[in-house]
């Protein structure tokens, strides 16, 4: 009980912080904005070409776009989360006192990156998305329980994000600088998560190898959700995805952990 009182503590902590942070949330609530319209316009001149892109109607596509940009702060796809500070640890050597603490380090980063993203999606998700509906029709759901359904599967997509950049951070256990790697990082997240394009447009085996990357967890499988393109079975297949996914790149990310804590061990003996 001590232990999970100790991580909704740091969570809790992380909220507060990110919550101090008053005019960069207003700067970052109006970049998204005005990204979202200079989107949405763009999806709308593009679908009035292509109708039925994607197997999205035009009011669709326009939700997708404000859908994503509420949800590009928490998942952290163009950085901004804990990994900045955790790669400077590494690279400082303070990530020993860390790693020497009675608390889990994976454990301690998920809660802190779930304070973050908490704040996130009610600081700067919630009024780009209110802005484009008063600005567009957008094609959102009427009933609760699909608002319920979208929300598992952004906690899902947090999580498989989450262990996407704890994954990157490690590396900087090798990689002493580990720009280059969040840099490679931000590229595969911008363009396989469906940032820039809806997965559904890409062709062929592009769009399977797209849809089956991690990914796609992050915007277009809640997106699929809140459009009700995933209801039924589908709906827990997508579930069953983005939990895979998440529970995987957790285990791969103790394994690099593991290696990071006895390469710590070695050169501290």
């Amino acid at each position: 009980m001590g232990t999970w009182r100790l991580y909704t503590a740091v969570a809790a902590g992380a909220f507060r912080r990110y919550a101090t942070y008053r005019v960069a949330t207003a700067a970052g609530v109006f970049t998204n904005t005005v990204f979202g319209l200079i989107l949405a316009y763009t999806y709308i001149a593009l679908w009035d070409e292509r109708p039925g892109l994607g197997g999205y109607d035009q009011s669709q596509a326009v939700t997708y776009v404000w859908l994503g940009q509420g949800l590009l702060a928490a998942v952290a796809v163009i950085g901004g989360g804990f990994e900045d500070e955790m790669i400077e640890r590494i690279r400082t050597g303070d990530i020993a006192i860390d790693l020497y603490r009675p608390a889990d380090l994976q454990m301690w980063w998920l809660a802190a990156d779930a304070g973050r993203a908490a704040f996130q999606l009610a600081g700067r998700g919630v009024v780009p998305m209110a802005f484009g509906g008063l600005v567009f029709h957008l094609a959102l759901p009427a009933d609760a329980g699909t608002w319920l359904a979208f929300l598992v599967a952004v906690a899902l997509g947090l999580l498989v994000s989450f262990a996407i950049r704890y994954l990157v951070a490690l590396l900087a256990f090798w990689f002493m600088d580990g720009a280059g790697v969040q840099q490679l990082a931000v590229l595969a997240g911008l363009f396989f998560s469906g940032m820039t394009l809806p997965l559904n447009v890409f062709p062929g085996a592009l769009g399977e190898l797209a849809r089956a990357l991690p990914w796609s967890s992050l915007l277009q499988a809640p997106a699929d959700v809140l459009l009700g393109e995933r209801t039924g079975f589908a709906l827990w297949r997508t579930y069953a995805f983005q939990a895979a996914w998440a529970v995987g790149l957790l285990a791969v990310g103790r394994l690099v952990q593991s290696a990071a804590t006895r390469r710590v061990v070695v050169q501290g003996g």
